[in-house]
C-alpha cells in the first residue's frame, strides 16, 4: 500500500514537470513501476498512464496545436510505434531493464548534440517521428529526445507543449493497442495505469499554471539529472536481478 502511495506521489510531480517542459513523467515513474511490479508489468501500466496524461496536456493546450507538424511526426511514428511494441513483449525482463538504462543514459549524450541553426524540415520530422516512434515501442519514454525534435522544427512555448503531447499521444495509444492484441493488457494493468495516469494528469493541469515563470534552461539540468537516476536504477536492476 504504501509502495502504490508512493508511485501517486512520484506521479503527481512527474505531471506537474511534464506539464512544464513536455516531457520527464515517464523518466521518474518507470524505476518506480519496474521496482513496485517487474519490467514486463510496468511498461505496459505505465503506456495506459502515458495515455491518461498526454490527454490532459492535449485539452491544456488544444489551441496552439500545431496540426501540419502533428501530422509530419505522427504517421511515420505509429506504424513504427507497434513495431516497436510487438519487439518488446518478445524480449526477456532482465533485458528490458537493461535496454531501457543503457538507452537513457545513451540520450545525454544525444542531448548534447549542437542543434543545427537552420529550422527543421517537415521531412525531417517524419524520420525523426519514424525512429522515434519505433524507440518509444520498444523503449517507453523518449521524451527527451523529441523534445529537441520539435523545437528544431521552430515550437516553443504552448504550441510545442500541444504538438509534442498530441504526437505522443498517438504513439501511446497504438503502443497500448497492440499491448492489448497480444494479451499484455490485463484489467489490473489498465486498472493501475489509470490510477497513476489520474495523478500524472492533476500534474499537468497544476504544471501549466507555472508555465513561463521558470527559464526554460534551469529544466534542462533536471531532465539531465532524471535521465541519469532512471538509467543508472534500471542497469542496476539487471545487474541484481531486480527485475
Amino acid at each position: 500500500m504504501f509502495s502504490f502511495f508512493l508511485v501517486l506521489v512520484v506521479g503527481l510531480v512527474a505531471g506537474c514537470l511534464s506539464g512544464v517542459i513536455g516531457t520527464g513523467s515517464s523518466l521518474m515513474l518507470l524505476p518506480v513501476l519496474t521496482y513496485q511490479f517487474g519490467p514486463k508489468h510496468a511498461v505496459p501500466v505505465m503506456a495506459v498512464a502515458a495515455v491518461i496524461a498526454n490527454v490532459s496536456r492535449v485539452v491544456a493546450w488544444w489551441r496552439e496545436i500545431d496540426w501540419k507538424a502533428l501530422l509530419a511526426y505522427a504517421a511515420p511514428g505509429v506504424p513504427a510505434a507497434v513495431l516497436g511494441a510487438r519487439t518488446l513483449l518478445a524480449l526477456p525482463p532482465r533485458w528490458i531493464d537493461a535496454g531501457l538504462g543503457l538507452f537513457f543514459l545513451s540520450m545525454l549524450a544525444l542531448r548534447r548534440l549542437r542543434p543545427s541553426s537552420r529550422p527543421m524540415p517537415l521531412w525531417g520530422l517524419s524520420l525523426c517521428g519514424a525512429a522515434i516512434g519505433f524507440l518509444t515501442g520498444l523503449v517507453l519514454s523518449t521524451g527527451p529526445l523529441s523534445v529537441p525534435v520539435f523545437t528544431s522544427y521552430g515550437l516553443v512555448g504552448g504550441p510545442f507543449l500541444g504538438t509534442e503531447a498530441a504526437s505522443a499521444l498517438a504513439l501511446y495509444l497504438s503502443k497500448v493497442t497492440t499491448f492489448r492484441e497480444f494479451g499484455a493488457l490485463s484489467a489490473d494493468v489498465v486498472l493501475q495505469g489509470l490510477i497513476v495516469g489520474a495523478s500524472l494528469m492533476a500534474g499537468t493541469f497544476f504544471g501549466k499554471s507555472i508555465v513561463g515563470r521558470i527559464p526554460a534552461n534551469r529544466y534542462a539540468h533536471v531532465v539531465d539529472a532524471l535521465i541519469l537516476c532512471s538509467g543508472v536504477s534500471l542497469v542496476w536492476a539487471a545487474l541484481t536481478g531486480n527485475a
